[in-house]
C-alpha cells in the first residue's frame, strides 16, 4: 500500500502544485471493479490517512451513541443521560431543524452556550474552527435508515460524530450521473427524514472508480444540478479523477476539514457554496503572499503584490470575497478594501457580499463616506469605487490609515492598474498590499503603452484560463458566424484597418440605410431560430445588439421597430446608452466606459435615449426618464427584465457589454469592431450555463471578426484555446468527426437520420427492452445535434428547402437567390437527407412512451430482474421541453388544420400525433380529441374562440369528472374540493402534508386497507389533476 504524504509541501496549501498519480506511483488497477471491492478499498485508504473505521456502526442509535462520545472528548465534558437528551431536544437534534437549519449551524453558529443541570453554562462546540486538527474523523459504510424508504448509504465520513461527507460509488463503467441520481434520491427518501443527523451533511462526493467529484449539500435537484458538480485539481487546474487519487488529496483530513470549515460559504438564500479547487488555490496563494510579504518586511513592493487571472463567468466575486474575508481575519491587518472602478459595480459587489455574509461589508455613496468607514474599528471589507479613493487621497493628506497594515484588491484590475489613483496610492500608503482579479489580463501584446497587469500587479499568483472553464463545464463554448448577408457592402465588413473602418461609420458607408434595413431584416428573420424560440412553447433565450456608436443604436432601433411593426407577435426590443467621456484608450480593444449622466450627452442623443425610455415605460408601467437618477434606475430594472427575458433584444453601445450576467441570454448580434479584451468580455455575456438546450454562447457578427476573434483567443487561453472554445462548423455536425480529447468518432446528423430510418423504420412496433435502450440512445443522439445544429443559417436554409418543390427548378433559383447560396451549396443540401417534421413527432411520441414505460415498470427494479443495463441511458428530458407545446398551441393548431381539411379523422390523427410527442400534453389526448369530436368546428371564427370554446368545454368536463371521483371513492366534498383546487393551482398534486389525508373517508392508519386507499386516491387524483392542469376549477355545489 502506498502511504500518501501529498500535503508536506512548502507554503502547505491544500490545493497542491504537484501530485504523482497512484496509476504512475504504483500498479494501475484493473479495469473491471465491483462496487463493493470499491467501497473495501476506499475504506483501507482512509484508514491509512488516519481515518478511524467504525464497521458496527450502522444504526441511527449507535450514530447518536458515538457522536455523544466524540462532542464529550472536543469539549472535555461528560453528559448525563438528561443532559444528553436536552442538548439534543434544544440544540443537536432539535424537532423540525431542517437541512438548512442543521447547515447553519456548522457554518454560521458551530456553538451552543449549554445550562448543566448543576447551573454552570458552558459552550459546546460542533467543530473546532481554530485548531482543525483537534476535529476527530471518522468513517462509516451501509449505514441504514428509514423516511418514506429505507435506504443503506455506502461511505459516510463523521467528524466529531456528525455525518458531513456522504460518498456515493457506483461501479467502474457506470455513468457518473447514476451515483448523482442516487443521492437525489436519497435526499428525498431519507436524508431528511425526522430527527436525523444526516441533515448535518455538508458534502457530498460521487465516483465510479474513474470519475469522482462533490458537490454541496444545498445543490437544488433540478436539470441544472449536474453541472454544479466539480473534480478536485491541483493548481494548474489538472483534475483529480480517480478515485484513489482523490482520496490522497482531497480526503487526505487536512484538507478536508479546511474545505468543510473555511472553504465553504453559507449564503442568505440558505445556499452552501463549496469553492472549486481553482478559488480555493487563488484565495490560498493570495493569503500567503500578505503574509509572507508582512513576515519579510516587503509590504508596498513587488513582493507584497500579485494578480489572479480567473476568467470572466468562473465566480471571481466569490473568490475575491472570501480572499478578503480571510484577510480581514489577518491579526497585522488594519483594513481590507475592495476596490471596483464603476459605481454600478460598487452597488452590485455590496450586494453580493452582503448575499455571501450580510454583516461583512461597508460600502459608501461618497468619498465622505468613505472616510468615515475607515475610521471605524468593525474589522469589515471596505467596498469603494477607484474615483472615491482617489479623491479620497487628493483631499486627506494625513489619515492614520496611510501608515496602517492594509490590502487592496482590485476587482477587474485591467482597467483600474492606469492613472493617477495608482500613484496617490504609492505615494499615499505606507503598508499596504496590492492584489488584482481579472479575466483579461493586459500583456505586451494588447498593451498600448509599457505598462502590463504584471508591471503594476507583480507575478501572477493563480490562473484559470476560459478553456479551463470550458473543460470543466462551468462556461460554454462560442459559435460564431461571420456573416455575409449583404454582398453589396462585402468590402467594407472585410476591412481590417481600425482607422479605415472608423471613418467608414457614417450613413453613406456602414450606416447606409439599406445596410441598416438588411441587417435589421436578418435579425428579425432570424432571431426566434437563434434564440431557440422556434421549438414547442417559444421561451427559448433572448439576445443582445452590440453596435458602433449612440447613432447606430439609433438607426438599428428605429428600423427595427419599423419592420416589425406588422407583425402579430412583436419583439420587445430596448436600448441603453449614456455620455462616454473621450477618455484615452489603456488597453488595445477596451470598451468605452459610459457613466450614468447621459445629460452630458448632445441633443440629438437626449431626444433618441428619452424616446426609447417612454417606449419602454409604455410598454412596461415604468416611469423611467434621463435624468441622473431615474437613468441609473431604469439601468437597473432595465439589468432585472433582461434576466427574467422580458426584454427579447437589448441594443447596446458599451454598457452591459462586460461585467453583466444573464444565463437567459444566448446570442449576441455584432456590428462593432471588437478586439482582445473588449471581444471576450462581450461574447462572455452569452455563454453562461443554463440548461441542456444552451449549447453554446451563439455569436453573429456583421463584419468579418474572424482574425480579431482567433488573436482574442489566443492571446487570453493557451496553446490548444481555438480547438476548445470555438464551436465545430456545420459540416462536422452534419457528416461527423474524430474528437480531438477523446479520439472518439462521433456521428454526424447525416449518419444518425440513416441508423433511425434503418434500424427503426416503424417506431410503434419498438416491442422488445434492448430495442427500447437502443431507439433511446440513438433518438437521444438525435435530439441533442439537431439542438446544436438550430443555430446553424444552413441548417435553417436546409430545412426551409424541405418546404418548396425541390423538383421545380425555378423555385429552386429563387430559394439559392434569397439565401445567397452557390449552386455548390444547393448540389451539397440536396443531398442531405432530413427527417421529416411528421417522422420527427412519431420518433418523439415512442421516446415519450418509453420513457413513461421506463419510470413506471423499470425503474426501482432489481438488476437481476432483466439482463438490459439501463445504466448508461440518460433520458433528454431537457431537450424534449425545449420543444414543448403549449395547450394554445394544440388548439391553433386544430383551427388551422380544419381550415385545410374538413375531415374530422384526418385532423384527428394529426393533433393525436402532435400531443404525443409533447411530454406536458399527453394526459390530455382523450379531453382534445373528444373535445373536437363533440364540438361544431365550423362555427368557430378565429384562434381566440377556439381557446375560449375548449375552456368552456373542458371546465364542464372537469365539473363531472371531479364530482363523480369524490363520490366514486366516497371523499371528504368540502377537504376534496379544497385539495383539488390547491393542486390545480399547483400544476401537480402533493402526498406531502395532511391534506391527503384530510379527503380521505372515515378509516384507522392501523386498518390494512388505508395505505391501500390513500395511494389509489392519490394515483386517481394525480391523474385528474395532469389533464386538467391549465383548466381553471369550475367545481361547484
Amino acid at each position: 500500500m502506498t502511504q500518501y504524504s501529498t500535503i508536506a509541501e512548502l507554503k502547505n496549501f491544500i490545493v497542491l502544485d504537484s501530485y504523482t498519480k497512484n496509476s504512475i506511483a504504483c500498479e494501475a488497477p484493473t479495469s473491471y471493479q465491483s462496487e463493493a471491492a470499491l467501497e473495501r478499498e476506499l475504506i483501507e485508504d482512509l484508514q491509512n490517512q488516519g481515518y478511524e473505521y467504525l464497521p458496527s456502526l450502522i444504526t441511527p442509535e449507535a450514530l447518536l451513541k458515538n457522536a455523544r462520545k466524540q462532542l464529550q472528548t472536543l469539549n472535555d465534558v461528560v453528559f448525563t443521560d438528561a443532559e444528553w437528551q436536552r442538548f439534543l431536544d434544544e440544540y443537536l437534534d432539535r424537532a423540525n431543524d431542517s437541512i438548512i437549519d442543521k447547515t447553519r449551524k456548522i457554518q454560521n453558529n458551530h456553538f451552543y452556550d449549554f445550562v448543566f443541570d448543576d447551573g454552570h453554562i458552558k459552550n459546546i462546540y460542533l467543530v473546532d474552527k481554530q485548531n482543525v486538527t483537534r476535529n476527530k474523523v471518522q468513517v462509516i459504510n451501509q449505514f441504514e435508515q428509514t423516511g418514506t424508504q429505507a435506504n443503506r448509504y455506502d461511505v459516510t465520513i463523521l467528524v466529531n460524530g456528525l455525518p458531513m461527507v456522504q460518498v456515493e460509488l457506483k461501479k467502474r463503467g457506470i455513468a457518473i450521473r447514476e451515483a448523482f441520481n442516487q443521492v437525489h434520491r436519497y435526499s428525498k427518501e431519507s436524508f431528511n427524514s425526522d430527527s436525523s443527523l444526516y441533515k448535518y451533511l455538508q458534502i457530498f462526493v460521487i465516483s465510479n472508480g474513474t470519475d469522482t467529484r462533490y458537490f454541496a449539500n444545498t445543490v437544488k435537484r433540478n436539470k441544472n444540478s449536474f453541472d454544479f458538480t466539480m473534480n478536485w485539481a491541483k493548481s494548474d487546474n489538472t483534475p483529480i479523477k480517480d478515485l484513489k487519487d482523490f482520496t490522497a488529496t482531497f480526503f487526505q483530513k487536512n484538507t478536508l476539514l479546511q474545505i468543510l470549515l473555511h472553504y465553504c460559504v453559507f449564503d442568505t438564500s440558505n445556499t452552501l457554496l463549496i469553492m472549486r479547487p481553482y478559488q480555493i488555490a487563488a484565495t490560498e496563494r493570495l493569503i500567503w503572499k500578505v503574509k509572507s510579504a508582512y513576515e519579510a518586511k516587503q509590504w508596498s513592493t513587488l513582493e507584497g503584490r500579485g494578480y489572479i487571472w480567473h476568467t470572466t463567468g468562473s465566480g471571481k466575486t466569490l473568490t475575491s470575497f472570501k480572499a478578503a474575508r480571510l484577510a480581514t481575519q489577518l491579526n497585522f491587518i488594519d483594513k481590507v478594501f475592495f476596490v471596483v472602478d464603476r459605481k454600478d459595480l460598487d452597488n452590485q459587489t455590496i450586494k453580493e457580499y452582503q448575499h455571501f455574509s450580510p454583516d461583512s461589508v461597508n460600502g459608501s455613496e461618497s468619498t465622505a463616506g468613505l472616510k468615515k468607514n475607515i475610521e471605524k474599528d468593525d474589522n469589515k471589507i471596505i467596498v469603494t469605487t477607484i474615483q472615491k479613493l482617489n479623491n479620497l487621497m487628493k483631499s486627506e493628506s494625513a489619515l492614520p490609515v496611510y501608515e496602517q497594515q492594509v490590502v487592496f484588491i482590485f476587482d477587474e484590475c485591467h482597467r483600474s492598474q492606469f492613472g493617477e489613483a495608482q500613484k496617490n496610492l504609492k505615494k499615499k500608503f505606507k503598508r499596504y498590499y496590492q492584489f488584482g482579479f481579472t479575466g483579461t489580463p493586459i500583456f505586451p501584446e494588447n498593451a498600448l503603452g509599457e505598462e502590463t497587469t504584471a508591471h503594476v500587479f507583480g507575478r501572477e499568483l493563480h490562473s484559470y484560463v476560459i478553456t479551463h472553464a470550458i473543460r470543466d463545464g462551468k462556461v460554454l463554448k462560442f459559435k460564431v458566424d461571420y456573416n455575409d448577408v449583404r454582398p453589396r457592402f462585402k468590402a467594407l465588413e472585410t476591412e481590417q484597418d481600425e482607422i479605415k473602418l472608423t471613418a467608414a461609420e457614417n450613413r453613406k458607408l456602414l450606416l447606409h440605410p439599406d445596410r441598416i434595413k438588411e441587417v435589421s431584416q436578418y435579425i428579425l428573420q432570424n432571431f426566434r431560430i437563434k434564440t431557440h424560440r422556434n421549438e414547442g412553447n417559444g421561451k427559448g433565450f433572448n439576445a443582445m445588439f452590440a453596435v458602433s456608436s449612440v447613432e447606430a443604436a439609433k438607426l438599428y432601433y428605429e428600423e427595427l421597430n419599423k419592420l416589425q411593426k406588422e407583425n402579430e407577435k412583436k419583439l420587445k426590443i430596448a436600448t441603453i446608452f449614456s455620455f462616454a467621456p473621450n477618455e484615452e484608450q489603456h488597453a488595445i480593444g477596451d470598451i468605452q466606459d459610459e457613466g450614468f449622466e447621459p445629460s452630458a450627452m448632445d441633443r440629438s442623443a437626449k431626444e433618441f435615449l428619452k424616446k426609447a425610455i417612454d417606449d419602454y415605460n409604455a410598454t412596461f408601467g415604468t416611469s423611467f426618464g434621463v435624468d441622473s437618477k431615474a437613468f441609473q434606475n431604469y439601468y437597473k430594472d432595465l439589468a432585472k427584465r433582461v434576466k427574467n427575458q422580458d426584454v427579447d433584444l437589448l441594443i447596446v453601445v458599451g454598457m452591459f457589454l462586460t461585467g453583466f450576467d444573464a444565463p437567459t441570454l444566448n446570442t449576441l448580434f455584432v456590428d462593432k469592431n471588437l478586439r482582445y479584451h473588449g471581444l471576450i468580455q462581450a461574447f462572455s455575456r452569452t455563454n453562461r450555463i443554463y440548461d441542456a438546450t444552451k449549447t453554446f454562447g451563439n455569436i453573429v457578427t456583421f463584419r468579418d471578426m474572424e482574425q480579431a476573434t482567433i488573436d482574442a483567443i489566443t492571446l487570453f487561453g493557451d496553446e490548444n484555446t481555438r480547438n476548445v472554445l470555438l464551436e465545430k462548423s456545420y459540416e462536422e455536425y452534419i457528416k461527423g468527426f474524430t474528437d480531438s480529447e477523446t479520439g472518439e468518432a462521433k456521428k454526424g446528423y447525416v449518419d444518425i437520420v440513416k441508423e433511425l430510418k434503418e434500424q427503426f423504420p416503424q417506431p410503434d412496433e419498438i416491442t422488445t427492452e434492448a430495442d427500447k435502450k437502443d431507439f433511446v440512445k440513438l433518438f437521444g443522439d438525435y435530439l441533442k445535434i439537431e439542438n446544436i445544429l438550430q443555430n446553424y443559417d444552413e441548417f435553417t436554409y436546409l430545412k426551409e428547402l424541405q418546404k418548396i418543390d425541390k423538383t421545380n427548378p425555378d423555385a429552386v433559383k429563387t430559394f439559392q437567390d434569397q439565401h445567397f447560396l452557390t449552386d455548390e451549396d444547393i448540389t451539397d443540401m440536396m443531398e442531405v437527407d432530413v427527417l421529416s417534421e411528421r417522422a420527427a413527432q412519431d420518433y418523439r411520441s415512442t421516446y415519450n412512451d418509453i420513457r413513461d414505460w421506463f419510470r413506471r415498470e423499470r425503474e426501482g427494479k432489481e438488476s437481476e430482474e432483466t439482463t438490459i443495463d439501463w445504466d448508461d441511458v440518460v433520458f433528454e428530458v431537457d431537450l424534449l421541453k425545449s420543444q414543448e407545446i403549449d395547450l394554445d398551441y394544440i388548439l391553433e393548431l386544430v383551427f388551422e388544420h380544419n381550415k385545410k381539411t374538413k375531415d374530422k379523422d384526418a385532423l384527428i390523427e394529426d393533433i393525436r400525433r402532435v400531443i404525443r410527442s409533447s411530454i406536458g400534453n399527453r394526459a390530455k389526448e382523450g379531453l382534445i380529441v373528444d373535445f373536437i369530436h363533440e364540438t361544431d368546428l365550423e362555427q368557430i371564427q378565429d384562434k381566440a374562440d377556439i381557446i375560449a370554446s375548449f375552456f368552456t368545454y373542458a371546465q364542464e368536463k372537469q365539473k363531472i369528472e371531479a364530482e363523480n371521483l369524490i363520490s366514486e371513492e366516497n371523499l371528504n366534498v368540502e377537504a376534496a374540493k379544497r385539495y383539488i383546487q390547491t393542486s390545480l393551482k399547483r400544476k401537480f398534486a402533493s402526498e406531502n402534508g395532511t391534506d391527503l389525508k384530510a379527503i380521505l373517508p372515515k378509516m384507522s392508519p392501523l386498518n390494512p386497507q388505508y395505505l391501500t386507499k390513500k395511494e389509489s386516491v392519490f394515483q386517481k387524483i394525480a391523474a385528474f389533476i395532469e389533464k386538467f392542469k391549465e383548466v381553471p376549477f369550475y367545481l361547484v355545489g
